[in-house]
């Protein structure tokens, strides 16, 4: 079994979900925050720098779903800038078992990477944001950082 460190927007129920489903499969997670993590265009290449730059970017995040920042239409420099400048922005989790590094939650890319040994498969996109019945709260939001704290959370 693998020690998996994990990069995540602490209180994301998505990403507890993702965390969960990596530690029933018998991995070690040690998870960290995406938002404190200090992140350097060179470490962050490390995760991202094979996928298209559009693939770097978290597509629920408030400015990507209003139409503020389109991933399509931005280039390597740009979108490097902004993703130091705002992690929240990044697709999350990014995930690193010694050399090797992923980004996102696909299940079958993360079965033949690491093995999810079996584990039944929870309902729905395991990378989308799960909130309360309130469509808030469930990734910690508060009211003074409600935007800040649901970059990415898909209902915004």
């Amino acid at each position: 079994m693998a020690i998996v460190t994990f990069y995540e927007k602490p209180d994301c129920k998505g990403n507890l979900r993702q965390k969960t489903l990596l530690a029933a499969a018998g991995h070690t997670v040690q998870a960290k925050s995406l938002k404190t993590e200090a992140w350097t265009a060179e470490r962050l290449l490390q995760f991202l720098g094979k996928l298209p730059v559009a693939d770097w970017f978290n597509r629920a995040a408030p400015a990507i779903k209003a139409g503020e920042i389109v991933p399509e239409n931005i280039s390597f420099e740009h979108a490097l800038r902004l993703l130091l400048e705002n992690p929240l922005l990044i697709r999350r989790p990014l995930m690193e078992v010694g050399e090797e590094r992923m980004v996102g939650f696909d299940t079958a890319a993360v079965d033949a990477w690491l093995g999810l040994n079996g584990v039944e498969l929870p309902e729905g996109n395991i990378e989308a944001c799960v909130h309360g019945p309130e469509g808030h709260g469930s990734c910690g939001s508060h009211a003074h950082d409600h935007e800040e704290e649901h970059a990415g959370c898909g209902t915004h």
